[in-house]
Parts: structure tokens; sequence; C-alpha cells
């Protein structure tokens, strides 16, 4: 790796988009762009090696927006990130927090700050991204106005931080995906692999349950299945899915293999090794023993 290799993601600097790429990738030089659709166009045309982009928070969901892009793009995952959020609440220097009238960000950040903001009474403002929210407010006029935030973005604009860690659940965390130009799969040699794709079922009576049918029958383990409609269609959905194993593993080839024979479309979209993060949030054995016993 050399410090001339770019690395992009949505928003400004001190972004938690910006944080994840100096945790992940030290050597490269993070790069802002302003929206999601920047970043898959920066990395697809060459100006950045790679893209560090939101897939999902414990607290809040999914990022819909990527759903949508990542099949229509030719970028593939080659890696994923687990990054607990902590957002502080900060304002102009000398600012009392009983003077806050509004607080500022991201629509994400917002819906996993609630508890804050109803507290206080603020006026919510939805703005393009975090670390944004807190270049506005340094740069303002309002001395009621208060930006939710990274600690990155407080000392990059030269905020206050009134109240810390304001996120309204501890395992608060945000899974990043790293995209690619190049089809890096990760090798089937031992650690966890992650198989990520899309796919739309034929309009067949049960078709979604005999295509599932081949991971269960092969024991492959889902850890992820979600459904989003595709643009203007009503009748027809697409289908995103993360498996554990690796395509070249007789289990997941079998079982990819019945998923396609009732598939209309079947798209591989990544194969990488999983975030060591998993082990932290993979179910309690007590709960396992909870299932009922076969034949009981």
């Amino acid at each position: 790796m050399t410090a001339n290799k770019k690395i992009v993601f949505q928003g400004e600097y001190g972004a938690n988009s910006h944080t994840a790429c100096r945790n992940v990738y030290p050597d490269f030089e993070p790069v802002p762009c302003a929206t999601f659709e920047d970043c898959f166009t920066a990395i697809e045309s060459g100006e950045a090696e790679l893209g560090m982009i939101p897939v999902e928070n414990s607290v809040a969901g999914r990022v819909a927006d990527i759903h949508h892009l990542l099949p229509r793009s030719s970028l593939q995952i080659i890696g994923e990130y687990f990054l607990p959020i902590r957002f502080q609440l900060m304002a102009k220097p000398g600012t009392k927090i009983e003077e806050l009238k509004s607080v500022q960000s991201h629509v994400m950040a917002l819906g996993q700050c609630r508890n804050i903001i109803r507290e206080l009474g603020l006026q919510a403002i939805v703005a393009a991204d975090t670390a944004g929210s807190a270049r506005i407010v340094a740069q303002g006029t309002d001395p009621t106005a208060s930006a939710l935030a990274p600690e990155m973005a407080a000392e990059a604009y030269g905020l206050e931080i009134l109240r810390r860690d304001v996120e309204d659940a501890a395992h608060n965390t945000t899974r990043f995906l790293i995209l690619s130009r190049e089809p890096l799969r990760a090798a089937n040699n031992g650690p966890t692999v992650i198989t990520t794709f899309v796919f739309r079922v034929r309009n067949v009576p049960a078709a979604l349950y005999k295509a599932l049918g081949g991971f269960a029958t092969n024991g492959v383990n889902m850890t992820k299945l979600e459904s989003y409609q595709l643009e203007g269609q009503f009748f027809a959905s697409m289908f995103y899915a993360d498996v554990e194993g690796h395509p070249d593993d007789r289990s997941v080839s079998l079982a990819l293999e019945e998923l396609e024979f009732f598939c209309a479309e079947l798209k591989l979209l990544g194969v990488y090794r999983a975030d060591p993060f998993r082990d932290k949030i993979r179910e309690p054995e007590a709960n396992r023993a909870l299932r009922p016993t076969p034949g009981i």
C-alpha cells in the first residue's frame, strides 16, 4: 500500500465513514464524496481504488440506497468492517446545553439519538451527513444550534462537546462494506468467509420457499435476507442475502445451484473475510438450547 492510493466515503472529513477508512486502511488517502453515487462513480472510473460504504446499522436499520446501487454497479465487495458508533452533542464553544433549540445531523444519526433530542426538546433538522452538520454549526451564526456527530468532527471544526455518547443504545454499530473494481475473492483456506448475492425468484408458487430450501438441506447458515422492490415495480422483489461459506465449498455450491434453478436473476456481489466482530454478536449458546428438540 502507498499513500497515493485512495479510498472514498460518503460525507465530510470527521464522519463515521472517515473513521472507518482510517481504522481499516490507514495508509490510504480518504476522499470525501457528496453522495453514494459519487463514491461508486469514483471507484468505477479509477479515481479511487476502494470505497468504505455503510450498509446497515444495528439501531436504525439498513442504508436503503446501497441495495439499489450495488446490483447495478460493476463493483465487488472485498471486505466488511463493523464500527461501534458513538455520537457527541456539540455546539459552538461557550454554548450552554440549556440554550440549545435545534440539532442537525444525518437522518440515520437522528434516528439513533431520539432520547437526547426528546429530553432536550430540540428541533431535529435532517442534513446530508454528520460531519457536515458539525461544519455548518461551526460556520453558522446561530448560537442555539447544535450537531450530532463523531468526536473527530468536533476536533476538525472547533466545536465543544456538550454531552458525550448520546446514542440510544450501547450496542449501536454500523456495518461497512469495502468495495473495489477488482473482484478480489477471499481464499477458501480456513477463516470464516461471507458470500453476498442478490436474486429475484421466478414468478411461480412457493418459488422463494423452494429457492431457499437448498441452504437448509445443505447446512449453509444464511445470516441476512432482505427484500426490496425493484424501481417502479410493485410485483417484482429483489432479495439481498449473506451466507457463511465460500462458493467453492460443496455445500454452498449446491445451495447456490438450487437457488439459481428457481431464479430469474442471480448476481454474486462478493466473497470476503468475515470481520472478527461477528464473533461478538453471535447468538449465545444458551438461546440455542431453548430451541425445540426434534421429535418432541
